[in-house]
């Protein structure tokens, strides 16, 4: 018996060894043939493999619950308010990209770029809040919030007879936190939305621009009373209808959370900041100074918070060694498996970003991932983001600028306990993650809409 098994054994290296000498000595003689008849079909059997795992893998999120649609505040008798209907500025972009595919205006076979609109804006700031079982934490985060923004921006609340509310005066240039930029730079950087379709000599009409701010706390299914701390924090606060409660019926991961209320924000920038309040949020006025910095003539433009410029300090030293190693492990993976413009960004996870209106319609329709790594995708959209005109001093078009730029913003930050995040078992679902982003977008499984 052993016998017959040494001989079947010696047979199949034996016809092993001629099959790699005979594709050895065709490869030598006719490399040409070789590659038509074995390398190209399992190249292209592999890539439609993909391709095909792909499209099972890569997360597709759901459409929103009509209950997901309303939110809750609070009411002047303290009471609050039933469902009201939330203000949806992507049902509008979606349903006019409908309207162009179904009735296209310019001739079969001509590509016209995605040159997304947005509805105007009617609050100054829109901020975004993600909150699962957050009940122990937010309260900090929100006052923190408010006071900042009631200083710095005013509510901007219309009474009943339609006369805008006096708003809080604003600081003078340089006020505020201690060694930082001006908190309200409002430098006038933006150019005026209707520049672009006007005729050269023609000055737009003036519109009164927006004032006050909205907080849109988006509560990702939580199991404890995350919901009931928000409205009570937002009745003893007077925050009537500026304080907002979502909640979605099923979790969806911050990712999700966040994109879902960036779909409803109505400001003319929209930022979205953790629950936890780690980030230090009076630097907010840092974010809007950054944003102003890299905007485009379509008024385009991203800053994000970094954490980099602590590394070395005590809040990163005190983390455990694993978490560290994990944290440079997935920054080497991030700056191979991402294109250029962000893989040299330093700090893509920081809980603090913020977008100019203009930009939100060309990143938030396209958002697939509902995880840790949705910041990622969200800067990748941004540097993919199709080209826009490049204006002159003069409001004449001198060339065209690809993708939408980001301000990487040095903010302050510490550490903050309760996190959901578990350290290695997400670390690797996030590099996982991005290995499927980045194939989807590459291979064609994720699109940008062409109108």
């Amino acid at each position: 018996m052993a016998a017959n098994n040494s001989n079947t054994t010696e047979r199949l290296v034996a016809a092993a060894t001629q099959l790699i000498s005979l594709l050895f000595t065709t490869a030598r003689e006719q490399p040409i043939r070789l590659f038509f008849l074995f390398v190209f079909p399992l190249a292209l059997f592999g890539i439609i493999s993909i391709y095909l795992l792909l499209h099972l893998l890569a997360p597709k999120p759901r459409p929103p619950y009509p209950s997901e649609k309303t939110y809750l505040t609070t009411l002047p008798s303290g009471a609050i308010s039933p469902p009201r209907p939330l203000p949806c500025w992507y049902d509008r972009w979606h349903a006019e990209g409908c309207l162009k595919e179904q009735y296209p205006t310019v001739p079969d076979g001509f590509d016209v770029p995605d040159q997304a609109s947005i509805e105007p804006a009617e609050v100054e700031v829109s901020v975004v809040v993600p909150a699962y079982n957050e009940q122990d934490r937010i309260e900090v985060a929100l006052e923190e919030m408010v006071e900042y923004l009631d200083t710095n921006f005013g509510r901007g609340q219309e009474g009943g007879s339609g006369r805008l509310l006096p708003t809080l005066e604003r600081p003078k240039p340089g006020a505020g936190t201690p060694g930082s930029r001006p908190s309200t730079p409002h430098r006038l950087v933006f150019k005026c939305e209707n520049a672009l379709g006007g005729g050269r000599g023609q000055s737009p009409p003036r519109e009164r621009p927006p004032r006050g701010y909205e907080i849109i706390v988006v509560d990702d299914g939580s199991e404890d009373r995350t919901v009931e701390v928000v409205l009570e924090f937002g009745r003893r606060r007077g925050l009537h209808d500026v304080l907002r409660v979502v909640s979605l019926e099923k979790n969806r991961g911050k990712g999700g959370s966040v994109t879902h209320g960036l779909r409803h924000v109505r400001g003319k920038y929209a930022v979205f900041a953790d629950a936890d309040g780690a980030s230090r949020f009076s630097d907010l006025g840092r974010l809007i100074e950054g944003c102003e910095d890299v905007v485009d003539g379509s008024n385009r433009g991203v800053a994000i918070g970094s954490r980099a410029h602590l590394v070395g300090s005590e809040a990163v030293v005190k983390r455990s060694a694993i978490r560290n190693f994990l944290m440079r492990s997935f920054h080497f993976v991030l700056m191979i498996l991402t294109p250029p413009a962000t893989s040299r960004i330093r700090d893509t996870q920081c809980g603090f970003k913020l977008f100019s209106r203009a930009a939100l319609p060309h990143i938030v329709p396209y958002m697939h991932a509902e995880g840790w790594i949705f910041d990622i995708e969200m800067l990748m959209l941004a540097e993919s983001a199709p080209a826009t005109p490049v204006l002159a001093s003069d409001g004449s078009v001198i060339g065209t600028s690809y993708g939408i730029k980001v301000a990487e913003v040095p903010v302050g930050w510490e550490e903050v306990g309760g996190s959901k995040m578990s350290l290695v078992k997400d670390s690797v679902r996030m590099a996982v993650g991005l290995a499927v982003l980045r194939a989807s977008w590459m291979l064609g499984v994720y699109r940008r809409r062409l109108t």
